[in-house]
């Protein structure tokens, strides 16, 4: 069975073409993310890792080096 996505854009998207920011879905199990300016790549992560990052990024740690 198909599950439709509902993309959703944060608040802090700067509102240009509608393709400035990054858009998040819930899908069963799973959260899927996505770059709005390429929209049929897409990562797929579950709420804990994705927790993980976000909290990184408001600290101002990253893990890419």
């Amino acid at each position: 069975m198909s599950h439709a996505l509902h993309w959703q854009k944060s608040t802090f998207s700067d509102g240009g073409e509608g393709n400035t920011c990054v858009e998040l879905a819930a899908a069963p199990d799973t959260l899927r993310l996505r770059e709005s300016d390429a929209p049929t790549t897409q990562l797929t992560t579950s709420i804990a890792p994705l927790t993980h990052l976000i909290r990184g990024i408001k600290a101002g740690r990253s893990t890419a080096r």
